[in-house]
This record gives C-alpha cells, structure tokens and sequence, in this order.
C-alpha cells in the first residue's frame, strides 16, 4: 500500500471515530472496554485515557506492560494533543515530507513518529483528549485503539491499517 494511501486510510479511520459527546462517566466506560480486549486478548500493554489539557481520565497497566510503557504514553499523548492528529498519522506525515522529528524542531524525548495514540474529537467541537495504547508494535497499538473505538462507537466498517507492510 502506497505512503498516499495508508495517509487517507488513517483519515478516514480518524473522521468516522469521533463522539457526539465525551464526559468522565464515557471515558470510564472506553476505558473498561479497553481493559476488557486487553485481558482478553492476553496483550502487555498499558492504556490511558487523557483530556487536552493532560488530566489522566482512565489508566490501565496489564501483566508483562513494562516501565517504559508510561514515557511512550506521555509522548504519544503529547503529540496527539500538538498535533491534532493521531500518533500513525502524524509519522505518516512526517515521512510523507521526508522529514524526522529532529527536522521539525521536535525533542524526540517528547514526542514520538509512531502508531499508538488516537484523538478523541467530539463533533461540531472538536479535540477533546487521547486514547493512548502502548506496549505491542506501533501499528498494533493503533489496531487496538481502532478496534475499541469502532466497538464502543458502534461503528461498522472502519477501514483496517496494514499491520505487515
């Protein structure tokens, strides 16, 4: 799949997964269908649920997740949150430009050019927070992050992102 293509596939995914609403009660009930696919699912990865302004809603860190999983949640969020955009999306575009987070004046201990963080937009309102997976591949964290949302939106169809280019 061309670099072109996977770009508007993660637009996609990111325009049909948006919320009518989000509250504190909403991110409680994302966050235990999260945890429930985890432990289902048998999968090392830690889960976060953040508003824009970084207050931690949700968070959830299953057996095997290792310590680093919380930098690479601050970083994925962070970027996210700059961004507008998910984590998948944002490398893509950096790469589309050729480009590092180095060249785009970004500390790479801060930020991150790699799947596993999705925004959370309320429509007709826009950014609100972050859904943040980490501990699998950067693609299977966007995976996990599509699979929840769309089951939690009740949305059919959301296109699947290559997890084996």
């Amino acid at each position: 799949m061309e670099l072109k293509e996977r770009i508007a596939l993660v637009e996609k995914q990111e325009q049909m997964l948006q919320f009518t609403s989000f509250s504190n009660e909403e991110a409680w009930k994302l966050g235990k269908l999260f945890v429930s696919y985890i432990l289902d699912q048998k999968m090392p990865v830690a889960v976060c649920i953040k508003t824009l302004n970084g207050k931690t809603l949700f968070q959830f860190t299953n057996e095997g997740a290792n310590f680093g999983s919380q930098s690479w949640i601050d970083r994925k969020f962070r970027t996210v949150q700059e961004f507008e955009t998910s984590t998948l999306g944002y490398a893509l575009y950096i790469k589309s430009r050729g480009a590092t987070l180095v060249d785009r004046g970004l500390d790479p201990t801060k930020y991150v050019a790699c799947g596993g963080g999705f925004p959370i937009v309320v429509k007709d309102a826009g950014l609100v927070g972050a859904a943040i997976i980490s501990g699998l591949t950067d693609v299977e964290d966007h995976a996990v992050l599509i699979h929840c949302l769309s089951e939690y939106l009740g949305v059919s169809g959301v296109p699947d992102y290559p997890i084996n280019l």
